[in-house]
């Protein structure tokens, strides 16, 4: 992944921005959801939610829904801020939060996942004693609890507590269009491991891959996400989100004539050439990660 976009370590005011939008806009009150399930109990450990941060909402509508196949719904979040849905057939995959360009430069664009942990508080709670922020305090929005926490090497993510039960994995199963996997670039995974241990509950173990050693993040004996070594220490810590294609060559064509940039071109190298990383035409990265039909 030696072309990996290098993100910027002075966007860590950025990411305080963000995760304090986001708590006003993310979970808008429940919409029409006929084609989805959910689970009885919570899926503890599951990314169940993924907001795109961006600063052109129109871009994005227009990227992903000629890359992935998206359509989209216009609502707004508790605080009265747009919020668009996007939909793959009939499910909901993604939110999109606008918003505005930042006059320093520092790039906002970016995704956001949330994953299901048992009690918000508890776990603001346990991040904050071992080593992490608060970057957005818990609170009620439309469908549940939610908050914002920055891990110690600076990487965000959403916690959150449904209150109409988790969207179950047959309605999540992995597809075109539909988001396949969430893993965390860090630069110290066993570390990286002991936090979200102590926060999520997740058990890890260490797996041999092409490239090195993968850390795998479970819950209840079910994979739930990654943790990847980062390449080189200049670039930030991030969550990476992965979306279904059929091909990811043809893809990342796809993607850079839409108006985003192939970062990581499908090479046999990495993932036996299944994925691609791009960035979309704001800068936010997502991964092409190939899927049957």
């Amino acid at each position: 992944m030696t072309r990996l976009i290098r993100h910027s370590r002075s966007g860590a005011f950025a990411v305080l921005a963000i995760a304090t939008l986001l708590s006003s806009c993310a979970a808008p009150s429940r919409l029409e959801d006929s084609g989805m399930t959910f689970s009885k109990e919570p899926l503890l450990g599951k990314v169940v939610w993924t907001d795109l941060v961006t600063e052109d909402l129109a871009a994005a509508r227009r990227f992903y829904g000629e890359l992935l196949g998206w359509t989209f719904e216009d609502t707004t979040g508790p605080a009265g801020r747009a919020y668009v849905l996007a939909r793959s057939g009939g499910a909901f995959v993604a939110g999109l939060v606008p918003v505005d360009k930042r006059a320093d430069g520092v790039r906002l664009s970016r995704w956001l996942p949330y994953v299901s942990v048992a009690d918000v508080d508890a776990s603001l709670r346990q991040a904050s004693a071992a080593g992490g922020r608060v970057a957005a305090d818990a609170r009620e929005v439309g469908i549940g609890r939610v908050a914002v926490i920055i891990d110690p090497e600076g990487a965000v993510i959403g916690l959150a507590r449904s209150s109409i039960g988790d969207p179950d994995d047959a309605t999540t199963s992995p597809g075109p269009g539909r988001r396949v996997w969430t893993e965390l670039l860090s630069n110290d995974p066993g570390a990286a491991a002991g936090f979200y241990g102590s926060v999520v509950g997740y058990q890890s173990r260490t797996l041999q891959r092409r490239g090195g050693e993968y850390t795998m993040l479970s819950k209840g004996g079910v994979d739930r996400a990654g943790v990847l070594r980062n390449p080189t220490a200049d670039w930030s810590p991030v969550w990476l989100t992965s979306f279904g294609v059929a091909d990811p060559a043809a893809a990342a064509m796809r993607a850079e004539s839409l108006g985003g940039k192939v970062l990581l071109a499908p090479s046999s190298d990495v993932r036996e050439g299944t994925m691609a990383i791009v960035a979309d035409p704001s800068g936010a990265l997502v991964v092409l990660q190939q899927v049957k039909n």
